[in-house]
């Protein structure tokens, strides 16, 4: 008779995580004294990186969940190689050569001067960030409000959490491209709000937000199905790991924007942010591996609905600054409510919980 293999402990999975912030920390301690050469300076530093890193936590929970829902419908080579790539490009791509780009562009500069201004002129090259915020937000918001509604504009959904709203979106999905036309009627709603330039400059990254957007899911429905022809077993390939990258992006924004609130160093910035997305990766193989989706029937819809508010917050910083925290207690608070929804829902229906799962009890 055989046993099945025992699972793993929480902790398990966050020994990389755990790994890069000691190795985080270390580095952010080493920078600090090298650009303060106090012992206050450096633990000003060191406390920044725990800062950011759990800023980085809270503003990514919702999207461990997102990633989750997807890396189940991948093949195991490509859950890998979104798990182990993906992280690269996570934490070198969108928190260092991201802001980098940015400056390169907003400024007219080359690759290596938007370093040395990082580096030497930590001020300038805020202003700089902060001056790109309006068009980031735009098409970041405008990306994860076709995320957000793609997923509640489903006719096959028949699993719902708020039903009023869900049962109606889930209705009206059959009407041929009704998510692009709502995100259009926000758009055009909110850039309303604003004037001049900034009314150009919202409307332009929105709708290249949107068609950034379509064009990932019909690059990635196109290669997944040539993956499916050459192998009729190999499903949520190389498509599915574009769509998260850039999904992943989308995510990013709001953080390594706000980030800048804190501090003007960009490889402090980079530490910080980068120690978080490693424990937003060990959630993510954690809800993979477990099954904790199926376990909880509406924690999906709780990132969904935080993956829309957050799109909604993106668009209205684009006239007023709203802090970090309302951001990430925002999510944080919905994915708890979908949480405690769904444990009351597994104690009331016991008989319909998945295969392993244990009656929680409040």
């Amino acid at each position: 008779m055989t046993t099945a293999p025992a699972q793993k402990s929480t902790l398990s999975y966050l020994t990389w995580a755990f790994a890069a912030t000691v190795i985080g920390l270390a580095l952010g301690g080493f920078l600090g004294w090298q650009s303060t050469g106090t012992i206050e300076g450096t633990a000003t530093i060191f406390f920044i990186c725990c800062v950011l890193a759990v800023l980085e936590i809270s503003l990514s929970f919702d999207n461990a969940i997102v990633n989750a829902n997807k890396l189940k419908s991948m093949t195991p080579v490509w859950q890998r190689r979104f798990l182990t790539w993906g992280i690269l490009i996570a934490v070198f791509g969108m928190r260092i050569v991201f802001p980098l780009l940015i400056v390169v562009v907003a400024a007219n500069l080359g690759p290596w001067q938007a370093m040395v201004l990082a580096a030497t002129e930590p001020a300038e090259y805020s202003r700089i960030m902060h001056e790109a915020h309006l068009p980031i937000a735009a098409f970041g918001g405008t990306f994860l409000m076709m995320v957000g509604l793609t997923y509640f504009f489903d006719q096959e959904k028949d699993v719902h959490w708020v039903h009023w709203i869900e049962e109606q979106a889930s209705r009206y999905s059959s009407i041929r491209g009704i998510e692009v036309a709502f995100v259009l009627v926000v758009m055009l709603g909110f850039s309303q709000l604003l004037e001049g330039a900034d009314q150009q400059a919202f409307l332009t990254s929105a709708i290249y937000g949107l068609l950034t957007f379509l064009l990932v899911e019909v690059v990635g429905g196109f290669l997944d199905h040539r993956q499916q022809m050459l192998d009729a077993a190999a499903k949520g390939g190389f498509g599915a790991f574009l769509y998260l990258e850039v999904l992943d992006a989308s995510f990013s924004f709001d953080g390594v924007i706000g980030a800048f609130a804190l501090t003007q160093n960009l490889f402090i910035i980079a530490i910080g942010l980068g120690i978080g997305a490693m424990y937003v990766r060990s959630m993510t193989i954690m809800l993979v591996e477990r099954g904790t989706l199926a376990q909880y029937r509406y924690l999906e819809h709780g990132a969904f609905y935080a993956i829309l508010i957050l799109s909604v917050i993106m668009y209205v910083q684009t006239l007023t600054h709203i802090p970090e925290v309302i951001t990430g207690l925002g999510g944080a608070g919905l994915i708890g409510i979908s949480l405690w929804s769904s444990i009351r829902w597994n104690r009331r229906n016991p008989d319909s919980m998945p295969a392993g799962a244990v009656p929680q009890n409040l």
